[in-house]
């Protein structure tokens, strides 16, 4: 059974976050509202195209590709939708799904192209009206994998028309009224002001609804308090972890509330030692850490909690705890994710900062057809080499195709990041 999801949905004009389709007033950095929203429970983040210009198209592409790189969660769009193309652009910003206007006569036509091409189950289609359903029951069927229902008032009639999942924008719901629509069979989530207010606690409504029978993607835990061992103190270390990085941030303690609450809640919660009493961690700092994941070590006496920092860990304004150096031996890195991202900053640095004698400035002075070239010759070389069947000779011009891939990145500002993540959707 799939669970029911949360959509946040942001509006974007002229590369900036707006109130709605009709209210243009500017509500913040999309940078911070996006990361705002994959931390805070938000399952899904609807970003809506205003433009009317391919400039500020392109510049809001420029937008909804940045909010890719933000969040894990994922990231739908649409809006100016003309061509075929348009929906390819949206997909290499990293969307994983595109959204249509029914109210477009191109709508279909689009539809069944990048249905073809990208699969149907990334196409998804907005609708405001009930005859739009009359209508098209077949071409919905074949073309698009989910419908994003404008008007709620029609929901009765997409329930007896068309078995395609939907999700559905709320104008001001009660919680009632949330637990009445959310029960229906094929509604997949919720959107609208609600839940993209930054204000509401959208894991405590999660928590609420999975008490009334809403099957929410929310912390339900496989481990209770009762099945871990507790120290003298009758508490458990935490281990807290940036998931991202797996930088060590800090060691805390919890007693069964601050587990609790921690699930409850989705945000750290600690019991202090010397206070004797429970503590958000960033209640009063703003330094919060969300939760990702929590796991309990072989004795099941210690808690590694995998968490996304925001600001700093530890009380001195350090970004971690641990920064007091004992001992240290040198030793050569060798985790392939920390050397391509070393490499990708290095070189990052290095077309800001440009070096007298730099290979890497060299190329890049050239242009990007230089880079290119390169590539090109590396990877010739890079066959050559495989042809011979001399693994030394590989290894190294496997290397020197990469520096030179690192190069062509940069310069065209793909990060690293984005080529895991278009890996592992395929």
């Amino acid at each position: 059974m799939e669970y029911k999801i949360f959509a946040a949905s942001m509006c974007l004009l002229n590369g900036e976050v707006v109130q709605g389709l009709h209210d243009h007033t500017k509500v913040g950095d999309y940078h911070e509202i996006a990361k705002m929203y994959n931390d805070s429970g938000i399952d899904k983040i609807i970003v809506l195209d205003l433009s009317e210009s391919d400039e500020e198209h392109e510049k809001n592409v420029r937008v909804i590709r940045e909010i890719c790189r933000t969040v894990d969660i994922p990231v739908c769009a649409g809006g100016n939708i003309e061509r075929l193309e348009d929906v390819q652009n949206l997909f290499f910003a990293g969307c994983k799904q595109v959204i249509l206007n029914a109210d477009k006569d191109s709508a279909f036509d689009i539809a069944e192209d990048a249905a073809g091409r990208f699969g149907k189950e990334k196409i998804d289609v907005s609708i405001v009206n009930v005859d739009f359903l009359f209508k098209h029951q077949d071409e919905l069927r074949d073309n698009f994998h989910e419908i994003l229902v404008l008007n709620p008032d029609i929901l009765d009639a997409i329930d007896l028309i068309t078995d395609l999942q939907y999700v559905v924008t709320l104008r001001d719901p009660s919680f009632e009224e949330i637990v009445d629509v959310l029960s229906r069979e094929n509604i997949r989530g919720i959107t609208g002001h609600l839940v993209s207010d930054p204000n509401q606690d959208i894991m405590a409504m999660k928590a609420a609804l999975t008490k009334r029978g809403i099957y929410m993607d929310n912390f339900a835990p496989k481990l209770s308090w009762d099945d871990l061992k507790k120290n003298s103190d009758g508490l458990v270390p935490v281990v807290a972890q940036d998931y991202r990085t797996n930088e060590v941030l800090m060691v805390a303690y919890m007693n069964e509330e601050a587990y609790n609450t921690t699930l409850t809640i989705g945000r750290m919660t600690y019991y202090s030692r010397s206070r004797k009493q429970l503590w958000t961690k960033g209640e009063t700092s703003g330094h919060l850490q969300y939760v990702k994941s929590l796991t309990a070590d072989c004795d099941y006496d210690t808690i590694l909690a995998k968490v996304s920092q925001v600001g700093v860990a530890c009380h001195t304004g350090a970004r971690s705890c641990f920064f007091n150096e004992i001992v240290k031996k040198e030793y050569v890195e060798k985790s392939p994710l920390k050397i391509f991202e070393t490499l990708y900053e290095t070189v990052q640095k290095r077309k800001a900062q440009p070096q007298e004698r730099s290979y890497t400035n060299y190329l890049m002075d050239r242009g990007l057809d230089e880079v290119l070239k390169k590539v090109g010759e590396e990877a010739v070389e890079l066959i050559i080499s495989a042809k011979n069947q001399d693994e030394s000779h590989i290894r190294h011009e496997i290397s020197d195709f990469l520096y030179h891939l690192v190069v062509l990145m940069v310069e065209k500002n793909v990060t690293w990041e984005e080529v895991t993540r278009e890996l592992a959707q395929r």
